[in-house]
């Protein structure tokens, strides 16, 4: 019995005292660790490649300036642009080659377009603490909760921002720091900055 209780404890130990199959208990993580993730997380929603389309109006934006779209497109009634001019016409499937030049609009799978007008999502010039509550808020984020908005990370017209083709500065945070402090921020039940 003694040996068997010795053997049971030296397996857990090995398992970092855990019992076999069981999953991970997550570490804490402090208000102030979430915080500083926050602000990397931030940092990536407010790079121009995602806030060209989660502008404050109806107009896209364009470029690392944050121009307005020079083709006059608007968000339209569902996002997608104005009907015979949806974003769509002009932006296509995958990011054109390179040879193609600058002035060359990019592609994503998934579609071009915005969100839609009812919720615009908007990331320009919002304060780091309403940029939290909005990204968390399912009234203002498309009915999202913290679960399906992680899976939201991994659509196209996201990933598209580290790989947005010629001319385009992609977002310099590595995508795998980006989800990783999403994940950390999330893990400590998502904290907002002077909240």
């Amino acid at each position: 019995m003694i040996r068997s209780s010795l053997v049971l404890a030296s397996l857990l130990a090995a398992c970092g005292g855990q019992t076999p199959g069981a999953a991970p208990s997550p570490s804490p993580v402090s208000r102030e660790t979430a915080l500083a993730a926050f602000e990397t997380v931030r940092g990536v929603l407010q790079h121009p490649r995602c806030q060209n389309c989660h502008p404050a109006g109806d107009v896209p934006l364009q470029g690392d300036e944050g121009r307005l779209h020079t083709q006059f497109v608007l968000r339209g009634p569902t996002g997608h642009g104005m009907p015979g001019a949806e974003c769509t016409t002009c932006h296509g499937p995958t990011n054109p080659p390179n040879s193609f030049g600058t002035h060359v609009p990019p592609g994503v799978s998934k579609g071009w377009h915005m969100p839609p007008p009812e919720m615009p999502m908007v990331f320009v010039g919002v304060a780091p603490g309403a940029l939290c509550e909005q990204i968390k808020d399912p009234k203002r984020n498309g009915g999202k909760d913290m679960a399906a908005l992680r899976v939201h990370l991994e659509d196209p017209l996201v990933t598209w921002g580290w790989n947005p083709g010629a001319g385009r500065t992609p977002i310099p945070t590595p995508y795998a720091e980006f989800v990783a402090a999403w994940e950390t921020w999330a893990r400590a039940g998502a904290p907002c900055p002077g909240g």
